[in-house]
């Protein structure tokens, strides 16, 4: 069995050196080379009578800026960055496996193309569309509020689908199916209208990519087994780790992030059953405790 480890490394490096066949699921979040830099910034709010901001009732508080986390969104050819470490995503994944590639509308069909020559078109199972409602809203054009996720298996004819597993969803018009099947709920489709990580929520890590638990945690119930092996290669805030843990799988996550690996370090930080490789975590917890 296989323990749950995060690498601080170059993935390429890391799937090389894996043996055939042995993830159940991989699951990315490449960046989406979007030419910007990704950016978030953690603020608190304090109150104070000569705060920059108002408040309920007319309270003042003051902003209080806790950190800042980035990382450059630009590649001078995403393709030819992707294609060998998805060529070594399809040899490591079992004969049963899935791979769900989570990209945005400027390079999902080249990303498609790519994925049809390394896996066969045959095995292209869903365009999953994750639908959304945050952000500014262009007045030149339908404002884009979804991403595309990429579902490809090994083989069409024998794969994971836990169709039970999944979480319902209500019916739109539940007077027409009856009481049986309105409280039961309905499978959801391949468009998944689920919000983005809200800004106050405990889920929020502060990684300017998060994704959220309920997007990642449908794909694992799904496309997955208790005890399974799952794999993110591009790891960010480790979301998927979180639910492999809360749904009894392994994990393995990798990412040369160094901002990456202090969001994960805190992230598990109570989770002793964890090897890290090429990353010390213990640094990132002396020095919150330090802080406070």
């Amino acid at each position: 069995m296989t323990a749950n480890r995060i690498y601080f490394a170059d993935n390429l490096e890391i799937l090389k050196a894996m043996d055939d066949g042995c993830v159940d699921l991989i699951y990315i979040d490449p960046p989406f080379n979007t030419g910007k830099q990704q950016k978030r910034t953690q603020i608190r709010t304090l109150r104070s009578e000569r705060g920059d901001r108002t408040g309920f009732a007319g309270q003042r508080y003051r902003t209080l800026k806790l950190g800042t986390k980035n990382f450059a969104d630009l590649f001078d050819d995403y393709l030819a960055f992707l294609e060998p470490r998805l060529l070594q995503a399809y040899r490591v994944l079992s004969s049963t496996g899935s791979l769900y590639l989570h990209i945005d509308y400027r390079e999902a069909h080249y990303c498609k193309i790519l994925l049809d020559g390394i896996f066969g078109r045959d095995c292209f199972l869903n365009e999953i569309i994750w639908a959304y409602d945050y952000g500014g809203r262009s007045s030149k054009k339908w404002p884009p509020k979804h991403d595309n996720i990429m579902l490809y298996v090994k083989d069409p004819k024998n794969y994971t689908f836990n169709a039970d597993a999944v979480g319902r969803i209500p019916y739109m018009a539940p007077g027409l199916v009856g009481k049986e099947k309105a409280a039961r709920g309905k499978l959801p489709t391949d468009t998944w209208w689920h919000s983005i990580v809200p800004t106050n929520s405990k889920e929020k890590t502060g990684y300017p990519t998060q994704k959220p638990l309920g997007v990642i945690r449908r794909i694992v119930q799904a496309s997955s087994n208790v005890g399974d092996l799952a794999l993110d290669f591009f790891a960010g805030s480790g979301t998927l780790g979180q639910v492999c843990l809360e749904l009894d799988r392994r994990f393995i996550l990798i990412d040369n992030n160094p901002q990456a690996l202090q969001v994960m370090a805190r992230r598990f930080e109570d989770v002793p059953a964890i090897e890290w490789i090429g990353f010390d975590p213990q640094t990132i917890r002396a020095s919150k405790r330090q802080a406070k």
